[in-house]
């Protein structure tokens, strides 16, 4: 996919230390240091992230039989099982483990509404205006390049069509900000940005932002959901 939080786990560490080739910022799921930690994101994960993404897609989406939709960084497959069955799903994430672990879920259901592929999230090779729908969740702050990423989001969505974001993005509060910023070198070698700006990165997309708030007051988390305007 591109990179997703689940893929996240061991991007900078390749970043940092200025690697170059395969295991370079192009290809940060490569890196050693990720694969390693697999089994930790899947225990981890869910607990983590698990409730926002069963929240959104089955009770914020207002699905329509037939609907194409395609899920941006769909890692090892955490939300598939929530998704309806009438519908037809493309999942991409950058990471082959874990698109791996994702179609072995894939296989085990009999789920035939479902087909993942690698694909980098900056670089997306569907045509434009493919999908009703587009789902992303905690992607954006893995990505080298986030903006690159929206744009494609827009790009491969059909003008109306839906988008549903669940993401980290940089806080308003000049406190809250600080204390996010100090652990910046944690979360750099776990592949996670805490820079993105909300307004920055949206202002400059033809996206209508019909919803955007969080799950609970206390959550790092924010849900948005945007048409597309074409």
């Amino acid at each position: 996919m591109t990179k997703t939080t689940q893929e996240k786990i061991g991007s900078t560490s390749d970043v940092a230390a200025g690697s170059e080739g395969r295991d370079s910022p192009r290809f940060p799921h490569a890196a050693k240091l990720y694969h390693n930690l697999v089994p930790a994101y899947k225990a981890l994960w869910p607990a983590v992230a698990g409730k926002n993404i069963r929240s959104v897609v089955r009770n914020d989406i207002p699905w329509k039989p037939a609907e194409e939709v395609l899920e941006v960084g769909v890692g090892t497959g955490l939300s598939l099982n929530h998704y309806p069955d009438f519908i037809k799903l493309t999942g991409i994430d950058l990471s082959e483990s874990m698109l791996s672990e994702a179609q072995d879920k894939i296989d085990r259901q009999g789920w035939d509404h479902i087909n993942v592929q690698p694909m980098n999230a900056e670089s997306l090779t569907f045509e434009d205006n493919s999908f009703d729908i587009v789902t992303s969740f905690h992607t954006v702050s893995v990505v080298s390049n986030a903006d690159k990423m929206m744009s494609e989001i827009v790009r491969v969505c059909r003008p109306g069509g839906q988008v549903y974001i669940i993401n980290h993005f940089r806080s308003g509060n000049p406190l809250i900000s600080r204390v996010v910023d100090s652990a910046g070198h944690v979360t750099r070698h776990l592949g996670w940005r805490t820079d993105v700006e909300f307004d920055e990165l949206m202002s400059k997309l033809p996206l209508r932002i019909d919803a955007k708030y969080k799950p609970n007051p206390f959550s790092f988390f924010t849900i948005i959901h945007a048409t597309c305007e074409g």
